[in-house]
């Protein structure tokens, strides 16, 4: 699966805003929280998981959203699996990389 990459410049440096292809453009709810993956933030190019990997390196803040998404947050070690946050069961993490 391709993955969608939005590269922002935050305060401190890159952002990368890594997203499943699949889920780009959809509104994810449950209680309170919601994912809305309509917004602009979330759109960008798609790229492979080793031009990912790549983009990474450079990166500040990372937001993975979606199964594939955290899944290679998860296999960098970048994303602790007991802290995904699960809205309408679509993963989401943030991480901040120091």
């Amino acid at each position: 699966m391709a993955l969608v990459v939005a590269e922002k410049e935050g305060a401190h440096g890159l952002l990368l805003v890594v997203t499943d292809s699949n889920i780009i453009g959809t509104l994810f709810e449950e209680k309170k929280t919601q994912l809305d993956l309509r917004s602009p933030f979330y759109r960008g190019k798609e790229k492979s998981k080793e031009e990912v990997k790549q983009l990474i390196a450079l990166a500040r803040d990372l937001v993975f959203t979606g199964k594939e998404a955290v899944a290679l947050g998860v296999e960098l070690d970048l994303v602790d699996p007991q802290k995904i946050l699960y809205v309408h069961n679509v993963p989401h993490a943030q991480v901040a990389m120091g």
